[in-house]
């Protein structure tokens, strides 16, 4: 891609301090899971690292900024925090256990907070995302010699290539979800089986655990749809019910971070969220970005397959590009 090749070329020239050169006082990264094993839910949807490349990753941020707890970003945000260097929160996404069997002894290893923005729905193994059902399907396709012609039918792909196949499946959006939910029978694929077994959530158990050492807990959506799809009304619907849910179980009820995506969320969302006083402030993920509301903080998607590094350096370059032609600030309407 041309985006692509701009960016590395400018990033080749970020040769400075990431501290000095980071054009905001806050960094925000995102991840979703960590694990040295094959993860046939994400393996197909997420560049996920290894434990390696993981503290890799925390010890150039260490280097670069002042980790932060969610009580010193809060207090950040009301101008209250007067940190040594700019500040890094660290965040992940969806809930996975591997953050509680892998990253959270790491992070309590290094003495590093971090908070979780996970889903209720999926909450003690009662349902999967369904990127994740794509992700089982393509693993089982593959391992197939003889696949039954109904699942061709309901793909409408007939004599296309694997690869078109992939593509199609990974396509299936949240509206129409119930297509993978075809696709897995006609594969005799068991999700509730999968979910039984492999239990790649994390229980309310074990969330509730994790805020006893100390992790923060909060809210993503109650099952992870893409907002843009939705009408404002389902994206406030689905916002304020997880909200509730995690405010009524004791975790953190004062923020909330878009699945995926917050692209062509409109200001009327936020202003409509922000009624309730309590919410102090949410989080996308388009990257180093300012954004109109200014509530509403960007955050960096870590699972590109490269070092923090690279990654930071890259963010840098591309933001300070957009700068040139005043498009590095997402204008909500």
């Amino acid at each position: 891609m041309i985006k692509e090749r701009i960016i590395s070329l400018l990033a080749g020239f970020e040769n400075g301090n990431t501290e000095r050169t980071f054009p905001l006082d806050y960094c925000l990264p995102i991840y979703h899971c960590v694990s040295d094993d094959n993860l046939p839910h994400l393996n197909r949807i997420i560049r996920y690292k290894n434990v390696r490349q993981f503290e890799e990753d925390l010890d150039y941020l260490s280097k670069c900024f002042q980790f932060v707890s969610w009580d010193e970003f809060k207090d950040y945000v009301k101008g209250k925090f007067r940190p040594q260097k700019k500040i890094v929160l660290l965040t992940f996404d969806d809930g996975f256990r591997e953050f509680y069997d892998v990253v959270a002894p790491v992070l309590e290893r290094k003495g590093i907070y971090a908070v979780n923005f996970v889903n209720p729905g999926f909450i003690d193994n009662q349902d999967l995302m369904f990127r994740c059902k794509a992700s089982l399907i393509i693993n089982e396709l593959d391992k197939k010699t003889d696949v039954n012609p109904e699942f061709y039918n309901i793909l409408q792909s007939q004599n296309e290539s694997q690869e078109k196949i992939r593509k199609k499946i990974l396509g299936i959006s949240y509206l129409k979800k119930e297509i993978l939910e075809r696709l897995a029978e006609s594969l005799e694929l068991d999700f509730t089986l999968f979910l039984k077994e492999q239990k790649p959530y994390l229980s309310l158990k074990q969330l509730r655990i994790l805020t006893q050492k100390g992790f923060g807990i909060s809210a993503h959506s109650w099952d992870h749809p893409l907002y843009h799809e939705l009408p404002t009304e389902q994206q406030l619907e689905t916002t304020n019910r997880s909200i509730r849910y995690l405010k009524e179980n004791g975790f953190h009820g004062d923020s909330f971070a878009f699945p995926f995506t917050d692209f062509g969320v409109s200001k009327a969302f936020f202003d409509e969220l922000f009624r309730n006083r309590e919410i102090l402030c949410t989080f996308g993920g388009a990257g180093i970005k300012l954004d109109s509301v200014e509530r509403n903080f960007q955050r960096i998607p870590m699972e590109t397959g490269e070092s923090a590094e690279t990654l930071l350096k890259k963010e840098i370059a591309y933001f300070r590009f957009k700068k040139l032609f005043n498009k590095n600030r997402i204008v909500r309407k």
